[in-house]
């Protein structure tokens, strides 16, 4: 205990230091998924122009670090009319698309730092230096954090930056001075600056904390109105210093919200919550156990954790929340509880955008925390409860390296042989595949393919040549869905699951010749 109380930064910073060796590794290894050029042409424009249109139902800070990196190495839009076509147009012809891609990547790894050392500072504030530790190292083994910290797209910014949020909340709520009102006001602006889902998750954890708090507490009226005035001052302070560090994200800009027809500040801010909440009623299409709905399901997060995550730490997390639930009393206990409640009820009982585990990222935060509980009380059951941590621990680590590049593709023993019958989307086929599939063509000297990808790139227009030409890919047709053509078809499983087709197409009734990644690849000879 004492050695982790005397090196827990040195151990932790070492964890990060392996750890984003580990990401930087894959970023070279996959070709951009299909989120990631429409992210980077809406940074580019926000750093190059100082203005946010292309799209605004997602906030700026996330993508203008993915695009600070290409922009200081002097990339610039094109001043294309649609953010997908410009994101791809920008990287396929810059001076060098690898590097442009890896920038792009590069600058979501802060935010993954910002994740390791919320998690190490609320760990240590409430259970130690040694808890710290192994909460920092479980968070570093779990292959979707190491997935989304190595793409540049906004989910790995709100795990950051939400963690943040709520561990300045739990401390300006312990001691509520106007220094710590300033922190949580530059927190909530920089969690709420990297992605909406925080103006839903932050106020869900927060309400089950205070929920719990009375629950524990039991605190008289007078109490409450004692506090509730004590702290009035300095949330008031965090409220001025969070609205004006978001204008400020914004620009300053000052201008009219279609959506409400009014002249405000920041109005791409109010534009974009109006955007993000017509997305959630309106929904997307997703997949889930061999179903297609537009609606998604309310147990859709739930089976979605249960599968994408390591079992052993599912198990270690378990434990946790039982530790958390015996020391109900004490404050650090019932915040982490809190905290994972809020994000997973909120995302089950008021989300209907289900198209991957990523959408609740900041979850793994408090899990890791309660991983790490587990750990410890584990740890204290004498000889056999230390091998069974070491065990567990060790079984993650290991599972971790085995699956290393694909994190993004990881899936556990629950989920079987054919995981592409559970869950697809970013949580197995997300585009990233591309550059292998190109390279093992070649390798089979195949002169044409018939291909189906998320990416349309049998379809005959300037981004999708620059595109074919890139990859180096063979010339493509378009998929028979009723007939196997002879020869070679590439099949993506998000694409093959979400295509609403009112017949079984062929390719969901032989298996494939191989798999290339995740896609797979046939070869029919002549019959």
């Amino acid at each position: 205990m004492n050695a982790f109380e005397k090196h827990a930064v040195l151990l932790a910073s070492g964890i990060l230091l392996i750890t984003s060796l580990r990401i930087a590794a894959t970023y070279r290894v996959f070709s951009f998924t299909i989120d990631e050029p429409c992210h980077f042409a809406c940074g580019l424009e926000y750093l190059s122009k100082h203005v946010y249109r292309y799209e605004t139902q997602h906030p700026p800070l996330a993508r203008a670090m993915i695009a600070l990196g290409p922009y200081l190495a002097g990339v610039r839009p094109l001043g294309g009319p649609e953010r997908n076509t410009e994101g791809r147009a920008v990287i396929l012809r810059s001076r060098r698309p690898e590097r442009t891609l890896s920038l792009m990547r590069l600058g979501v790894l802060p935010f993954y730092w910002m994740a390791i050392w919320a998690i190490f500072l609320w760990s240590r504030h409430y259970f130690g230096a040694a808890v710290a530790v192994v909460a920092v190292a479980v968070f570093s083994l779990l292959p979707p954090v190491l997935a989304h910290a190595g793409l540049a797209t906004t989910d790995m910014a709100v795990t950051g930056c939400l963690a943040s949020a709520f561990f300045a909340l739990a401390l300006w709520a312990e001691s509520p001075g106007w220094r710590r009102g300033i922190l949580l006001g530059i927190a909530l602006a920089l969690a709420v600056l990297s992605k909406f889902t925080a103006l839903l998750y932050l106020p869900s954890a927060a309400a089950i904390a205070l929920l719990f708090y009375s629950i524990a507490v039991k605190p008289s009226l007078s109490n409450v109105a004692a506090s509730l005035r004590e702290r009035a001052p300095s949330f008031v302070l965090a409220i001025v210093c969070a609205a004006f560090a978001i204008w400020a994200g914004y620009f300053f800009s000052y201008g009219r919200v279609p959506g409400w027809n009014l002249r405000l500040p920041a109005p791409e801010f109010f534009d974009g919550i109006l955007a993000a909440r017509s997305h959630n009623i309106d929904g997307h299409p997703a997949f889930l156990l061999g179903n297609v709905s537009s609606k998604g399901w309310w147990y859709y997060f739930p089976v979605a954790l249960g599968v994408k995550t390591p079992i052993p730490f599912l198990i270690l997390a378990a434990l946790g929340a039982y530790v958390c639930a015996k020391n109900f009393s004490a404050s650090g206990y019932r915040l982490v509880l809190a905290y994972v409640l809020g994000i997973l009820a909120s995302a089950m009982l008021m989300g209907h955008i289900d198209i991957g585990v990523r959408l609740i990222l900041p979850i793994y935060v408090g899990l890791s925390i309660l991983a790490a509980l587990g750990t410890e009380w584990l740890s204290r059951a004498r000889l056999v409860g230390l091998a069974a941590a070491a065990v567990l621990l060790l079984w993650m680590a290991v599972s971790g390296v085995l699956s290393h590049p694909d994190y993004l593709s990881y899936f556990n023993a629950i989920a079987g042989r054919q995981p592409a019958n559970v869950l697809v989307d970013s949580d197995l086929d997300w585009g990233q595949d591309t550059k292998r599939l190109a390279r093992r063509l070649r390798d089979l000297n195949v002169q044409s393919v018939s291909l189906m990808l998320l990416e349309p790139l049998a379809q005959p227009l300037p981004v999708e040549d620059d595109l074919r030409r890139y990859y180096g890919l063979p010339p493509i047709q378009a998929v028979n869905f009723t007939s196997p053509p002879e020869g070679w078809t590439v099949i993506s499983p998000t694409a093959a699951r979400t295509l609403a087709l009112p017949f079984k197409p062929w390719y969901e009734l032989i298996p494939p010749t191989e798999k290339v990644g995740e896609l797979w690849l046939y070869h029919i000879t002549e019959r």
